[in-house]
């Protein structure tokens, strides 16, 4: 059966009519002494207001609040001109004032929001001691049950954002995520994700027991990424925060030529050894590589900035295809070398061949010439002997004659 609270029927139809204030005054004191005050239960509809109530003193003071719905012990009780609210449990939304489009749903559920505006509480306790600020959802049980003023914070699952206070722009997912954080602006997504951030704000955590540290502010951490697979590509971060891949598609390109002579700036670049500083590499590991400031000297194109166009880090992928390019150029300068020496190579076994050839016809020739030398010889060994025979014999003359 549907009733009305007789006290709340008369305040509502004396306001709608407009009646003179002091008959107002008269009914309000009446509902301030009457013992009649508050039922036991009431349940009913403000038809001309499209309110709807159900539970002990549920919606019980509100004045000219429109499209409100109570549900429980106390739900909505110190409501007066707030519009759009629901508030589904006991003492959900009980402060509530002049905040509007809220929705609690949950015992104690926005208990303490007067002001607020567009929350949206689902689980006990959840945003209970929220008071003015706007914009928050909290779902789970202790959701952001210590938000006071802060404004624009997301946070699901039991005792979510459960420590934070004034902090606004959070967005915590997961049991206990960013537990005890009251910075701003972080993200935690996962089982106690963010736990041990406290006061540091700007702070990214994803991943079952990703706590981050505590204080430590514009700080992303993802868990299983240190011992993930080789074979994929690897992933890089410009100044805006945006991650992506590099990709070499010609699709992709526009004004492509020749590097040329543009990668021999590597040859005044100076490799170091170092370590990091302990904040960023605990481990103290020494490291390779180069100093971002001198490279910038010699190639601004090889550094990259950070948000306040300060030089950050160098574009060791950019320095890579640089030192391609200088192998591919001494490669080509080793492949003509190689060439020419080929060449001459060529020419001098050519003339090898020939030298031993004409060592040979020269042999040849004297080989010839020593046979008719020797020939000639024989020949004229024949005709001295010829000569020798056909000599007359020497004539003896005597003394006497």
């Amino acid at each position: 059966m549907t009733t009305l609270h007789l006290g709340k029927s008369i305040v509502r139809s004396t306001w709608r009519r407009g009646s003179h204030l002091s008959a107002l005054a008269l009914v309000v004191a009446w509902l301030a002494f009457s013992p009649q005050a508050r039922a036991v239960c009431q349940q009913g509809c403000d038809l001309n207001n499209n309110n709807t109530f159900l539970g002990d003193d549920a919606l019980l003071n509100n004045f000219s609040g429109v499209e409100n719905t109570a549900i429980g012990w106390e739900a909505l009780y110190r409501n007066t001109t707030g519009i759009l609210n629901t508030a589904n449990g006991a003492s959900a939304l009980r402060s509530n004032t002049t905040g509007s489009v809220n929705t609690a749903t949950g015992n104690g559920a926005l208990y303490s929001n007067t002001t607020g505006s567009d929350n949206t509480a689902i689980g006990f306790d959840a945003l209970s001691n929220n008071t003015t600020a706007s914009s928050n959802t909290a779902t789970g049980h202790l959701a952001l049950v210590s938000n006071t003023t802060g404004y624009r914070n997301t946070a699901t699952g039991e005792s979510a954002l459960y420590n934070n206070g004034a902090g606004h722009g959070n967005t915590a997912i997961g049991f206990q995520a960013l537990y005890n954080n009251s910075g701003s602006n972080n993200v935690a997504l996962g089982f106690n994700a963010g736990n041990n951030l406290t006061t540091g704000s700007g702070n990214v955590c994803i991943g079952y027991g990703v706590l981050g540290a505590g204080g430590e502010s514009n700080t992303t951490r993802i868990s299983n990424i240190y011992a993930s697979v080789a074979s994929g590509r690897a992933v890089y971060v410009n100044s805006d925060n945006k991650i992506g891949t590099l990709v070499s598609s010609r699709r992709f390109k526009d004004e492509i030529k020749p590097m040329d002579k543009a990668s021999e700036a590597l040859l005044a670049l100076k490799p170091v050894t170092f370590r990091y500083k302990k904040e960023i590499e605990p481990n103290g590991s020494v490291m390779f590589g180069l100093i971002a400031e001198e490279v910038e000297k010699v190639d601004p194109d090889l550094v990259t900035r950070n948000d306040k166009g300060e030089v950050e880090t160098v574009r060791y992928e950019a320095v890579n295809a640089m030192l391609l390019n200088e192998f591919l150029k001494e490669h080509g300068t080793v492949q003509e070398l190689k060439s020419a020496a080929a060449k001459q190579d060529a020419t001098i076994s050519q003339l090898r061949s020939k030298v031993a050839q004409q060592q040979k016809d020269f042999q040849a020739t004297v080989a010839q010439l020593t046979a008719r030398l020797d020939e000639q010889a024989t020949q004229i060994q024949k005709v001295n002997a010829q000569l020798e025979v056909n000599r007359p014999a020497p004539q003896m003359i005597s003394s006497n004659q």
